[in-house]
């Protein structure tokens, strides 16, 4: 588990910086990741975006340095990185629903303690995955932004799959030269809220395509040469296929030598005559950390 270690020491240095400039690059290096996959994990483990725990916590000591009474408010806002009294106090009013005067007289105010990461496996279903290394592609298909919905169906995503027309399904068919020989489901762009349930996606259905021609009024997406984390589980639909999905983020990514590319992620599924007992894969790029 070392990477949750790293993250952790991550953090550590974060708290020591609350009150100065936060080098973020210094922070992917201590983590030993990009900073682009340290942003994308603290949120999946966490739930919330980096930057808005980081305001979360200066606001929290902010409120602490109000309580003990030795410091103006401005010194405390320019401390905690605002540019105004003005600015911070609204950002600590809608925070904690006061205002930074009104704390030191006050026996109750709200704090926000800092994060400390550990990882809980917990069972449920079989997960199998592989490294695999795969020439470019493309995605080909109709794309729409839809809302992000973790459990059920997607009710947008339903309203696709019934508008693609018995011709799309024949054209996107004849498209699948490359082993995977069935429709893909493919989500990238995602808004930042995506690990609280909130925001939009990109989402693309269609074929894995290496062909080179006019796709017509198709949507296409080229996705570059690189490696994929591709894992296979069997189960329930659609509820195996979004366990797997969690489990990806909360407990592989955190305990693996992997860390996110840039990239769409697809899922696709088998034969769906049980569907109880239905073959889902779901591919997500990655590159090995190497420290």
């Amino acid at each position: 588990m070392d990477m949750l270690k790293d993250m952790n020491e991550a953090l550590r240095y974060i708290e020591e910086q609350l009150d100065a400039d936060i080098d973020f690059e210094e922070v992917a290096a201590i983590a030993g990741v990009s900073e682009y996959h340290f942003r994308k994990l603290f949120s999946y483990l966490s739930g919330m975006s980096l930057n808005s725990y980081i305001r979360n916590r200066r606001l929290s000591q902010a409120a602490f340095d109000l309580q003990q009474g030795g410091e103006r408010v401005l010194d405390v806002a320019v401390k905690y990185g605002y540019d105004s009294a003005d600015g911070f106090s609204r950002a600590f009013r809608d925070w904690s629903g006061m205002n930074p005067s009104e704390v030191k007289n006050s026996d109750l105010f709200k704090v926000f303690p800092k994060l400390t990461f550990q990882l809980i496996v917990q069972g449920g279903i079989d997960m199998e995955y592989r490294i695999v290394e795969k020439e470019p592609f493309k995605l080909v298909g109709i794309k729409k932004r839809v809302p992000i919905v973790f459990e059920g169906e997607n009710p947008e995503i339903m309203k696709m799959v019934q508008s693609i027309t018995p011709e799309q399904r024949e054209q996107l068919q004849q498209l699948r030269n490359t082993e995977v020989k069935t429709v893909v489901n493919a989500s990238f762009n995602f808004d930042e809220g995506r690990n609280i349930e909130k925001g939009q996606l990109d989402h693309l259905i269609g074929s894995i395509t290496t062909e080179d021609r006019d796709f017509e009024d198709f949507d296409v997406v080229e996705v570059p040469a690189g490696s994929w984390a591709v894992f296979s589980s069997e189960g329930p639909f659609p509820q195996t296929l979004q366990q797997t999905w969690a489990k990806i983020f909360s407990e592989w990514l955190p305990s693996s030598h992997y860390e996110l590319e840039d990239g769409p992620e697809i899922s696709f599924n088998g034969g769906f005559s049980n569907p109880q007992k239905v073959y889902s894969e779901i591919w997500i790029p990655v590159k090995e950390i190497r420290k």
